[in-house]
């Protein structure tokens, strides 16, 4: 079946109406079940599924993602972290639901605001870290970005290190692979997997980084499997489950989570 298949469309908007299935409506406070519109945000998701063929990677997931803030997205394998990512880039269109980032209801028209890491690096082991960045550089015409030396020392990385890329150890690349989306000073910053295959160090390193964003009105939405790194960056933790938006809690109660139960109960879900 193709993604559009009316039977399989029709399949999936009776299994979602079906009592039990239940609707995923979360929004980010002051109360996650009811949505403000009066409140700024620069991405909203409303009702938004994703269907590959007959399987639906995500389920009516609604989400505010404001400026200044850090979404942590948890899951297992193929709970949909991905795949709400690539959504939010402009990079898969969702098959039902609505997506506005930056006021344009096509995230692709808002592109040059959008920083998205993948798990690929995505950069060119043969040349330095400054000659990649200088050659992304070229693909923001018209668009004010820093320079490759200042988008290597924010992330901790000498601009002068005359090593090729391929040299690099694993905290590194991811480091640079970092500094390649924050040329553009991206107002929404997406990370899949940021800590994956790094040393201890190294992922401290990366929080450390990502800790100082969030000073700005910048937001950032990051995947991960390791909850105990993300949890002091995080404002909120979202966790995904079959495509649907599981729970929602606070950065605080992740990293306290007897101190929340005790002094705030339960968090609304």
């Amino acid at each position: 079946m193709t993604l559009h298949d009316p039977k399989t469309t029709e399949d999936f908007r009776k299994r979602q109406n079906a009592p039990e299935a239940g609707r995923s409506t979360h929004s980010i406070p002051p109360d996650p079940a009811r949505p403000d519109p009066a409140r700024p945000q620069n991405a909203r998701l409303d009702q938004v599924s994703k269907l590959f063929g007959t399987f639906a990677a995500l389920r009516q997931v609604s989400l505010d993602l404001e400026p200044g803030r850090c979404y942590v997205l948890l899951g297992e394998n193929g709970a949909g972290k991905s795949t709400l990512l690539r959504i939010l880039a402009g990079l898969l269109r969702p098959t039902h639901g609505t997506i506005t980032v930056f006021g344009e209801s096509q995230p692709h028209i808002a592109r040059a605001r959008i920083g998205y890491m993948s798990h690929a690096p995505m950069l060119y082991d043969e040349l330095t870290a400054e000659e990649n960045l200088r050659y992304f550089s070229r693909l923001y015409p018209g668009r004010p970005c820093l320079t490759p030396a200042e988008a290597l020392r924010q992330v901790g990385l000498d601009p002068n290190l005359n090593r090729l890329v391929g040299q690099y150890s694993q905290g590194m690349r991811q480091r640079t692979s970092l500094a390649r989306v924050l040329l553009s000073v991206p107002e929404l910053l997406l990370l899949d997997e940021p800590f994956s295959n790094m040393d201890v160090e190294s992922a401290r390193q990366m929080v450390a980084l990502l800790s100082g964003f969030g000073q700005s009105d910048r937001t950032i939405v990051l995947t991960t499997h390791q909850r105990e790194l993300a949890a002091p960056i995080a404002d909120f933790i979202i966790t995904l489950h079959a495509g649907r938006v599981a729970s929602i809690t606070s950065g605080f109660a992740a990293a306290n989570p007897d101190r929340y139960a005790a002094d705030k109960g339960s968090p609304t879900q």
